[in-house]
């Protein structure tokens, strides 16, 4: 039976902007028909199963373009450090003691936060081990992701999370011939090194290639964050990290590179020419105290910038309203008031986002044809009484005043995971539960 569902607007990123009293009519997992008007007062009701969201507004699903579910189990564990200390002494300990349940339970516990937050598509890195778990957990919960393990062969601050870079290769391809493009489209594959530091010429160059044998695989790295790393990249590369991806060839239209934020002006050009794109983690670029990505010069140059948590421990949250306003606060007494506009950054937050994935002709807005991730938001709330109906307002009431507790219902692929703000792909006490426990088994295994 065909889905309808009934709200009041629908911000569509597309032409018209917006479009009021409507019924988005979903067949399957794509939206088959946008009724309006009479043609939504004369529908025969048997048709359908209709759900009344009438006090809502829906809008294209966020999609995250950098995440470390392996992370999640994490949060508060690491505080106060910047990032290759935090790297070296918490979060590579961390990692290296997850066994299969504690990664599944991390991912879980992520997944169901992003959801809860209106998030239905990620970029995933994974850890060194145990990444069929993390997929397991995608699956299970309906999710949609681009996921890949981390891939080290190098790691010289410890050295218990590496592995040989013909078995890095290995297993990563293994994993994509399994995974990219399955379930439905669902679960895409993203080979994942780490970052220059932790990876030899020999992984990189290996990892490139075995995206150009998959249709739509991406290429997912981290990229100039912090100038500690900066300087340990010069002292062994003798060259920028921009600069040094384009010297052994990875950096192109498929390669999304988070964070970006120490670009020379040569990097610039070259992110441009190879239409390379940022994944902006505006949250976790302050808590490390990495700095401040020139975004609106990135955008000035046409390159592609979405939006991203990071990871539980240098956030604290997967929460996207938080990225969106904070990546328009931090830019203004930079660059003035005027940067970064509402509706741009609500861009960011989802139709740049699946451009950036490859993915826009899918998700990303909601059109007739794409794939049915709807997100129903309900401003209607002491905290963000919308009132009015132009478009200014309400970009504005989702970019600085929302968040996850407006998130009424979402749905991935044409089925809801979270409705009327219950989950229903997911268990989330006994999430919270087995996640706590896990959690306290890991503590005890770190070394």
């Amino acid at each position: 039976m065909l889905k309808l569902i009934l709200v009041d607007k629908i911000l569509t990123n597309s032409n018209p902007e917006i479009m009021e009293n409507v019924g988005i009519v979903i067949d399957d997992n794509y939206i088959k028909k946008i009724l309006k008007g009479r043609e939504l007062k004369l529908i025969n009701k048997s048709k359908y199963k209709i759900f009344d969201a009438r006090n809502c507004i829906a809008i294209p699903g966020f999609i995250q373009t950098h995440i470390h579910l392996c992370q999640t189990l994490f949060r508060g564990m690491a505080e106060d450090m910047e990032l290759l200390d935090w790297l070296k002494f918490k979060i590579f300990p961390l990692e290296a003691a997850h066994n299969e349940k504690s990664i599944f339970y991390s991912a879980m516990l992520g997944i169901a936060e992003l959801i809860k937050g209106g998030t239905t598509t990620i970029l995933d890195m994974g850890s060194v081990n145990h990444h069929e778990e993390i997929i397991r957990a995608i699956v299970e919960t309906g999710f949609r992701a681009f996921t890949g393990k981390a891939m080290m062969d190098l790691n010289g601050a410890y050295s218990k999370l590496k592995e040989p870079t013909k078995s890095a290769l290995k297993s990563t391809r293994e994993l994509a011939e399994k995974y990219h493009n399955s379930y439905n489209g669902r679960v895409k594959y993203a080979p994942a090194p780490r970052f220059i530091l932790s990876c030899t010429d020999e992984c990189m160059i290996e990892a490139y290639k075995i995206t150009q044998d998959f249709d739509g695989m991406l290429f997912h790295t981290h990229a100039s964050e912090n100038k500690s790393e900066l300087e340990a990249v010069r002292k062994r590369c003798k060259m920028d990290n921009i600069e040094y991806l384009d010297h052994i060839g990875v950096l192109s239209n498929n390669s999304v590179l988070a964070h970006c934020i120490h670009l020379n002006e040569k990097e610039i050009q070259m992110m441009r020419e190879r239409n390379a794109k940022v994944a902006h983690c505006p949250s976790s670029n302050l808590k490390l105290g990495s700095g401040i990505a020139n975004i609106p010069r990135y955008m000035q140059e046409n390159i592609s910038v979405s939006l991203g948590a990071d990871g539980a421990p240098c956030n604290n949250n997967l929460n996207m309203f938080q990225e969106m306003r904070l990546a328009g606060l931090i830019q203004k007494p930079i660059h003035g008031p005027k940067a970064m506009p509402v509706k741009r950054i609500f861009q960011m937050a989802t139709i740049d986002g699946a451009r950036a994935l490859g993915i826009e002709s899918e998700v990303g807005s909601i059109e007739v044809g794409k794939k049915a991730d709807i997100v129903l938001l309900n401003l209607q709330n002491i905290s963000n009484p919308l009132i009015q109906n132009d478009a200014e307002e309400i970009y504005s009431t989702i970019v600085y005043s929302a968040s996850p507790e407006n998130v009424h219902s979402v749905m991935i692929d044409g089925e809801w995971v979270y409705r009327n703000q219950e989950f229903i792909t997911i268990d989330e006490e006994m999430i919270l539960n087995r996640s706590k426990q896990e959690l306290t088994k890991l503590l005890k295994r770190v070394k």
